[in-house]
């Protein structure tokens, strides 16, 4: 069986996904919901999750570019607003794909956002960068009548990416501070902010003065906002299944439970629907096969430091007694010596239960495809001893895991 649809593989652009005929799980009701609430909005997804599509199909929204919603949900709902898909003027920042790592990095990629939005609503580019933004956001509205649109993706790249680096992480907090302190003190500007990210840093950077922001990341409403759910695999890609299905000579029904052991299981609240990590099943469909994609594009810098840093005991990966609260899920702190928290919002960790009385989240792997890459990518970071055929290795480990024989891990992970 041929099929020659084209899958949106580590696509950010909402724009050419529509223009180049790309299969899309419809997230546009989204949109509807968030719009139709609060202003000013955060969420915290892993990498590789599809923040950067749903800001840039945000982007797409705010600009009143209707024709690319043609056929989507948000056509039909948006249908019953009075003065639909008026355009407004957008400040998109995207913190992807730029080195943090020089001393004024952040304040050039800062400035260079700015000098484009000031060809259009002029401004004076000697002024502070908090100054310039002030300007442009009132120049803005002064000049369209409209309120502004501030998106912001990926927006921990520039602090995630100098952990460590103790001088260079306070003075791009600070840079943030001020920056992006604007948004609170210029609120009669704004229509709406989507701020996204993989940690939310907690009392530091942006989100010191920003408390005006709704946070869904935890929200039951929002919880597939990204990612793929088993109803819009088997409506968007049921061509694609049967494909890889009949490459494998398996059944439909197997190649489904495959798809899920291997890819599925992400939960953002208690007792919500799972959902598929979007980049690794696209590229099961798209290469027919069952490989690990997520991890292999390469473990956070940054967490690997931090796991050294705190001497992260893979015992407690034993059994399903990971515990967390809701705020430390949601906040991230540095200095914070356990480490639950951060795996859970860099994806090697979600929710699989929670406890009503004590207040608590139950957290594990997710998949196979995560708990392999934990074990590949971060054991060697804490037991240097693990090599192939060792007795302490990935695979001993697995086995001890698979049988449920916790005691098996320790001389791996004792080092001896």
């Amino acid at each position: 069986m041929k099929n020659n649809r084209r899958l949106p593989i580590g696509m950010q652009s909402f724009a050419k996904l529509r223009e180049g005929g790309y299969a899309y799980a419809d997230k546009t009701r989204y949109i509807y919901e968030l719009v139709s609430g609060s202003q000013q909005y955060f969420l915290s997804r892993p990498r590789r999750f599809g923040k950067s599509l749903f800001l840039s199909t945000l982007k797409a929204y705010w600009e009143g570019r209707k024709e690319l919603f043609e056929g989507l949900e948000i056509a039909e709902l948006e249908a019953q607003r009075d003065n639909p898909w008026q355009p407004y003027p957008v400040f998109y920042f995207d913190f992807n794909g730029k080195n943090y790592q020089q001393d004024t990095a952040l304040e050039s990629i800062l400035d260079k956002m700015l000098r484009q939005w000031e060809n259009t609503y002029g401004g004076d580019a000697s002024r502070p960068l908090e100054e310039r933004f002030q300007y442009l956001l009132t120049a803005a509205a002064q000049k369209t009548g409209r309120r502004c649109v501030v998106l912001v993706d990926e927006y921990d790249k520039p602090l995630l990416e100098v952990l460590g680096n103790a001088a260079l992480e306070e003075h791009n907090k600070a840079v943030f501070k001020g920056f992006f302190g604007t948004l609170k003190s210029y609120d009669d500007y704004l229509q709406f902010v989507f701020i996204a990210g993989v940690t939310k840093f907690s009392k530091v950077s942006i989100f010191s003065d920003l408390n005006q922001l709704r946070d869904i990341s935890l929200s039951e409403k929002f919880t597939d906002i990204c990612g793929i759910t088993e109803e819009e695999l088997n409506d968007c890609f049921s061509a694609e299944i049967t494909a890889l299905a009949q490459h494998k000579h398996i059944s439909l029904d197997e190649c489904l439970l495959a798809l899920k052991k291997n890819y599925d299981g992400y939960h953002f609240f208690p007792h919500a629907k799972g959902v598929y990590n979007p980049f690794s099943l696209l590229n099961a469909l798209a290469d027919k096969s069952f490989n690990a994609y997520w991890f292999s594009t390469g473990t956070p810098t940054f967490l690997v430091q931090r796991v050294r840093e705190i001497k992260l005991s893979a015992n407690r990966f034993t059994d399903s007694t990971l515990y967390a609260t809701g705020d430390s899920l949601t906040d991230y702190r540095y200095e914070n010596p356990d480490p639950i928290p951060l795996l859970y919002q860099t994806g090697y960790l979600t929710i699989w239960d929670y406890d009503e009385r004590r207040h608590r989240y139950i957290l594990g792997f997710p998949n196979e495809e995560v708990k392999y890459g934990f074990l590949k990518s971060l054991l060697p970071a804490y037991t240097p001893a693990a090599i192939s055929n060792s007795g302490t290795d990935i695979f001993a480990l697995d086995d001890c895991l698979e049988s449920g024989k916790g005691q098996g891990l320790c001389p791996a992970l004792s080092g001896r």
